[in-house]
């Protein structure tokens, strides 16, 4: 089974738009397609964008409601610690949580749209690919 890490904007981008890409991969996560592999430092990110004033609008959900989410993602993710110390992206550090996760949980693929991340490639044995490269790998699956 392969194992992906999702980075946060693509969980904020499927909660507020049900069509598109980031959508179809939650969908597919959900589907049993691939495994999820999540850390608490993303978790909390998610939590963190979710209570913007912009994005809680938007979502219209109750603190119960996010807590349920990030627990579901804790629940049926395959958790690692996030806590190895990764400085491999110097321009955004914050985003050396993902590789941290993906290396925690022996991850096949890292997907995100940031541009950080992307210009990476491969982090020990892990690719870093788009949403569109990600579902057309899953197609093939």
């Amino acid at each position: 089974m392969l194992k992906a890490v999702l980075d946060t904007n693509l969980f904020i981008s499927a909660l507020l738009t049900a069509k598109g890409n980031p959508a179809k991969i939650l969908n597919r996560w959900k589907a049993g397609s691939f495994d999820l592999v999540i850390s608490l430092p993303i978790l909390k990110e998610i939590k963190r964008v979710i209570l913007y004033p912009k994005i809680r609008k938007r979502l219209n959900w109750t603190d119960v409601e996010i807590n349920e989410f990030l627990l579901g993602l804790a629940q049926f993710g395959f958790m690692v610690s996030g806590e190895s110390k990764i400085d491999v992206i110097k321009d955004d550090p914050t985003d050396n949580k993902y590789l941290a996760c993906a290396l925690e949980g022996n991850a096949d693929y890292i997907v995100t749209g940031d541009q950080h991340l992307l210009k990476v490639g491969e982090y020990r044995g892990t690719k870093i690919i788009s949403p569109k490269e990600f579902l057309e790998i899953l197609k093939k699956a």
